[in-house]
């Protein structure tokens, strides 16, 4: 059996059928992606700014039987690890508000 760790800030509902949830609790440890943020100038007095990103910080290594949900953006850095996973398409109520995902998506 998987182990299903959650790497995000926040618990993850994710919907398995119709009538079935299952929510992962966070496990107090998110795996982010490095960035920094640079001014880039003005459009119509809006201040622009360039975003760069780096690496990946907060992620434990592979450990066998474990599949790490993070961030996509997290997953799409690191193409190479068949350990990671994030958030399927998204369900919403009536009012457009998130109420979690249709299953995980892995590389």
């Amino acid at each position: 059996m998987t182990k299903l760790v959650n790497m995000t800030p926040h618990a993850v509902t994710i919907f398995v059928s119709a009538d079935e949830t299952v929510t992962l609790a966070t496990s107090g440890e998110v795996a982010r992606v490095a960035s920094a943020t640079i001014a880039a100038g003005y459009a119509a007095g809006v201040p622009l700014a360039r975003v760069t990103y780096g690496e990946v910080v907060g992620l434990p290594a592979p450990v066998d039987g474990t599949l790490y949900v993070v961030s996509a953006m997290v997953r799409l850095a690191l193409p190479g690890r068949a350990d990671l996973a994030s958030p399927g398409e998204l369900v919403r109520d009536k009012a457009g508000q998130p109420l979690g995902c249709r299953g995980l998506v892995v590389t």
